[in-house]
């Protein structure tokens, strides 16, 4: 009994550390890439939610553990309890794991047919450039290489959940579109809270190079995209007006406060902000349907502008 107790236990022990290794991405990207998969696939059936889950999940992981081995030196200042600097797993282990993924993620993408295959595949490709090929050490390449790795999380989670699973819906293409632009454009929000840390390491983040431009670019992308995302998916006022109001105090906040415990709490703000956009496809299928498509009715809206102007 106390044999089989210590395996159990060793089991979950391990289990739990690789839950932490992708434990700060569940705000930022589990749970809003989950959202965004059912809402612009849609779900074709409830337990097909099992799959998608676990397929953002594992892409993640992979993802998270590449990294983590990379940047150990400013984990150890700025996320100390992550599993490598608080000695849950030695860097050897977690590169074996790092490995190991690559064939487990693939494997799992085969069972859908090959467009989803592609995009795990596509997904490594870019992990392997940001992470060995040190395609983080500059600011855009970072940003940059963050919203595709990101973007293709959102593809491949639509594809499980979506009921054909070899092409995204134009509208699914749409969102995925701006996500990537959105992320791309505003991604440094993460890199304000760890600046010290990252300057200790000698990373050049947004934040570090350009301290003054990144709080005043965060400050004005955030209240514009909430306006470009508003009017692109054709938000009800109010839900409009909430949105846009939102976004100008996430924003505003960025700009005025600007200390370490400041830029966490704005961070989290970020967060919540960065996810609600992701019900979106999901607000317009419900109010909208196959109609028409987001693009072109924007497009209108523009045109229409003009038109009165």
């Amino acid at each position: 009994m106390a044999i089989q107790s210590f395996g159990l236990g060793k089991i979950f022990s391990d289990l739990y550390t690789v839950f932490l290794f992708t434990q700060s991405d569940i705000r930022l990207a589990l749970i809003p890439v989950t959202l965004f998969a059912v809402a612009a696939a849609p779900l074709s059936s409830p337990l097909r939610l099992i799959d998608t889950v676990l397929w953002i999940w594992l892409h993640s992981l992979q993802c998270d553990v590449a990294n983590q081995i990379k940047v150990l030196d400013e984990d150890r200042i700025n996320k100390p309890s992550r599993p490598i600097p608080a000695g849950r797993i030695t860097v050897h282990d977690a590169t074996i794991l790092r490995w190991a993924l690559v064939p487990i993620c693939l494997a799992f993408s085969a069972l859908y047919g090959v467009q989803l295959t592609f995009v795990s595949l596509l997904m490594l490709l870019f992990t392997a450039w940001y992470n060995e090929c040190d395609g983080d050490k500059e600011p855009l390449s970072k940003n940059v290489l963050t919203a595709i790795m990101y973007g293709c999380l959102e593809m491949g989670g639509t594809l499980v959940a979506a009921r054909d699973h070899t092409q995204l819906s134009l509208t699914g293409q749409i969102a995925t579109g701006l996500t990537v632009a959105v992320f791309s454009s505003t991604l440094h929000a993460q890199d304000f809270k760890d600046a010290d840390g990252d300057r200790q390491t000698g990373r050049r983040t947004f934040p570090i190079a350009y301290p003054v431009i990144s709080r005043i670019a965060i400050g004005l992308a955030i209240p514009l995209w909430s306006i470009l995302l508003a009017l692109m998916w054709e938000l009800d006022i109010l839900s409009a007006t909430a949105f846009v109001a939102y976004g100008c105090f996430v924003g505003t906040r960025f700009m005025l406060y600007r200390s370490g415990l400041d830029d966490k709490r704005s961070c989290k703000y970020y967060s919540t902000w960065f996810s609600l956009h992701h019900l979106f496809p999901a607000y317009w299928y419900y109010y909208h349907g196959n109609n028409r498509h987001p693009s072109l009715a924007f497009v209108e809206h523009i045109l229409n502008g003009f038109i009165v102007v």
